[in-house]
């Protein structure tokens, strides 16, 4: 016998399928006059921020098709539950946000950055660090390196930058008719400038 034989073609299933019973455990819908079950969550919008009002699947469509987040451009009938949800004429679920009474004081803590560490230094802590730095003793490189540019060797960057430009114009080439001792001289200069770069003195 075959599943398509004449026996079982005019067989029919007698089983019910038993009817979805609605599932009234839980928070009712808020829109007027539904019984339905409230399961989705709607923001209630300025005024109300955390706050929710529960609707069922259809009527949180017809909300969130006039939702804005102020009440005054949405639509009206959004709007009259956002008012009354903010005026507490409506239940709700969150909490709402506070808003602060005083006007905060800084943070004492710090925050964990380096760009946020460093630009909380004060400016007597920088010129320490500073005056720290100038007053290591110096490398044998770096003391040479200020004795070729003639300057002491607490100079200041900007002393230093000057030196060096004065020496660069002083023997370049051209001004000296390409003579070989200016020539060793404008490279001696420029490696002196290029050890105290290295070292953060300019």
């Amino acid at each position: 016998m075959t599943v398509d034989s004449k026996i079982f073609v005019g067989l029919k299933s007698i089983r019910k399928k038993p009817a979805p019973q609605s599932d009234t455990s839980g928070p009712r819908c808020q829109w007027d006059g539904c019984e339905k079950k409230g399961s989705h969550r709607a923001p209630v919008g300025q005024g109300g921020e955390g706050l929710y009002l529960l609707f069922c699947l259809e009527h949180i469509k017809d909300y969130n098709k006039g939702y804005n987040f102020s009440h005054a451009q949405s639509d009206p009938v959004v709007a009259r539950y956002q008012k009354e949800a903010v005026a507490g004429q409506r239940s709700t679920m969150g909490t709402g946000v506070k808003q602060p009474t005083e006007i905060p004081m800084p943070l004492t803590t710090r925050s964990g950055s380096a760009k946020a560490l460093n630009a909380r230094k004060s400016a007597e802590q920088r010129k320490a660090q500073k005056a720290e730095q100038q007053a290591r003793k110096l490398k044998v490189l770096e003391a040479k390196a200020f004795e070729t540019l003639g300057l002491p060797q607490d100079a200041t960057p900007a002393q230093i930058r000057l030196r060096y430009k004065e020496r660069l114009k002083m023997h370049h080439p051209d001004a000296n008719q390409g003579s070989r001792t200016s020539e060793d001289e404008l490279r001696a200069s420029i490696e002196a400038h290029k050890i105290l770069k290295l070292n953060g003195f300019c």
